[in-house]
């Protein structure tokens, strides 16, 4: 499946550089394997920005969690594309498409080394909403906006 695939790729290269500040477990959950990457894109929206050559440079998944709640995750993009405005399209398609299925706010969670992505997510109207749980013994911080 050329779009698994391409997702794999695409996860791995842009938390390759994170990998030794990762547990083992949450690296894996992170970027998936072969048998994850096939359940998200079976159990979830998920979506992905291809270049000119069908290269997969950006991924993103989200899903509704309850009435009115979306949830997002395995945002990811090249570290080459970063700052092309791909990952704004991914993420304003993916409210586009929680909205039209009724959401009315949509959540995320990032670890705190993840400073660029913690910006670019209250650049685009997320806020910390002061939960953090335990993601294979690392604290996993939840942000949350309304669409």
């Amino acid at each position: 499946m050329y779009y698994a695939d391409g997702t794999l790729n695409c996860l791995h290269s842009a938390f390759h550089e994170f990998r030794s500040s990762y547990t083992a477990d949450a690296f894996l959950d992170t970027v998936l394997i072969p048998e994850t990457v096939r359940e998200r894109l079976e159990a979830m929206h998920v979506l992905i920005a291809v270049d000119e050559a069908g290269q997969v440079v950006g991924t993103i998944a989200c899903q509704v969690v309850g009435k009115g709640e979306g949830h997002i995750r395995g945002m990811g993009v090249l570290p080459g594309w970063r700052g092309t405005g791909v990952a704004v399209q991914l993420l304003r398609t993916t409210e586009l498409h929680l909205q039209q299925s009724e959401c009315t706010r949509v959540s995320l969670d990032t670890t705190a080394l993840l400073r660029r992505a913690i910006r670019f997510y209250e650049t685009n109207g997320f806020r910390p909403s002061g939960k953090v749980r335990d993601f294979f013994g690392m604290p996993l911080f939840e942000y949350v906006k309304t669409l």
